[in-house]
């Protein structure tokens, strides 16, 4: 059984595209008797660790992908990342292990993947300005796969987390992208064509981001449960679409209220309706998980391992 670490997955080459046109595949094939997913497990506790869990599967190649992860905030005191977790691999029709594989990178860029997905379909192509709520891990693979998408000329920032912020505004500024740190959520939003809001998830806030500010045109995606959104501000969108519309409906507490979504992001992709139909229209995706993103990525790095010869090693 392989252990693939981070350090070993990223030698892998895999390129954004590869990754997100994977999971468009299964996104598109799912309900078609071949992919499956189940509503993720989600555990929080007083002391506000964030617990979760997700599993789907293919029949053909047969995978299963399970993931376990843990957010605490208090990690950084011990000099770990906020989020840990870990992938297993198994083989659908078996049940046996084909590989462990760190979970870190593959959560941040599989919740980049599917914004992009949705991206491609609700945002405007010409978008410059990209602005983040939040500049952790999420805010990294955010701008590693939407430089690839859009001729982005600026970033916004604003987070909590000086150390966090400038990291991603060193990040910005070597890819050529003016960087701007902000001081209220009203200067890093209005005037951005596309808004990643993605605060922890182990903090309790009260919502601060009144999407009346957004510019007509902007696309936001949220993968933050929509948390730092003003509930009664979302009806200026014009579309919002969320990850899973089965997975709402498990859920005892909607992302956003019911009436004011359209799809889900395998109806969109499947061309159930459109993602923007004019220039002007505010757009949002807004989502918990999106399981088969684990999937997705943990099938093409066993696979891409696998052609390369990379050897398994041992976890520590």
């Amino acid at each position: 059984m392989l252990y693939l670490s981070k350090e070993k997955i990223l030698t892998l080459g895999l390129t954004s595209t590869q990754i997100i046109d994977k999971l468009g595949q299964l996104m598109s094939e799912q309900g078609q008797g071949n992919v499956f997913s189940a509503p993720k497990a989600a555990i929080s506790t007083e002391d506000q660790r964030y617990m979760m869990a997700t599993i789907s599967a293919t029949n053909n190649p047969p995978y299963m992908a399970v993931k376990a992860l843990v957010v605490n905030q208090k990690n950084a005191e011990q000099g770990l990342d906020t989020i840990n977790g870990t992938i297993t691999l198994l083989n659908s029709q078996t049940g046996l292990p084909l590989a462990v594989m760190d979970g870190n990178w593959i959560t941040g860029i599989r919740t980049a993947a599917a914004s992009a997905l949705a991206a491609r379909r609700m945002a405007n192509p010409d978008s410059s300005v990209l602005a983040f709520v939040g500049c952790g891990v999420q805010a990294v693979s955010h701008l590693d796969l939407f430089s690839e998408m859009f001729p982005l000329t600026e970033v916004r920032l604003l987070g909590r987390g000086l150390k966090n912020r400038q990291a991603l505004m060193a990040k910005a500024e070597s890819m050529g992208l003016k960087a701007v740190d902000c001081d209220s959520a009203e200067a890093v939003v209005e005037g951005a064509d596309l808004v990643v809001s993605s605060i922890p998830l182990t903090i309790e806030v009260e919502p601060f981001i009144d999407a009346n500010w957004l510019k007509e045109g902007a696309f936001v995606s949220s993968v933050d449960l929509a948390m730092p959104w003003k509930p009664e501000s979302m009806s200026t969108f014009d579309r919002i679409v969320v990850d899973d519309l089965q997975q709402e409906a498990a859920m005892p507490k909607p992302l956003v209220e019911p009436s004011l979504v359209m799809g889900d992001l395998n109806g969109l992709l499947k061309d159930e309706f459109k993602g923007r139909e004019a220039v002007k229209e505010r757009t949002a995706f807004v989502f918990r998980a999106v399981p088969l993103g684990d999937l997705a990525l943990a099938s093409l790095v066993y696979e891409a391992a696998i052609e390369r010869g990379v050897s398994g090693g041992k976890s520590s």
